[in-house]
């Protein structure tokens, strides 16, 4: 049995929000803010990955 990686999203912006993109089998909608100095959140329920465009390329 193996495990799915979570999502890797590329945004434009430092605030973005998360659902788990499943509709009603999805999760709270949750706002998170990307630090500057990191490029990225991971959303704490799903573990989506966002990355802002800036850093793309830069964060493993």
């Amino acid at each position: 049995m193996s495990i799915e990686a979570p999502e890797t999203k590329i945004v434009d912006s430092y605030r973005v929000a998360c659902d788990g993109s499943e509709g009603a089998l999805g999760h709270p909608r949750v706002y998170l803010q990307i630090a500057e100095d990191s490029g990225f959140v991971e959303c704490p329920y799903c573990d989506c990955k966002f990355i802002h465009k800036d850093f793309e390329g830069k964060v493993a």
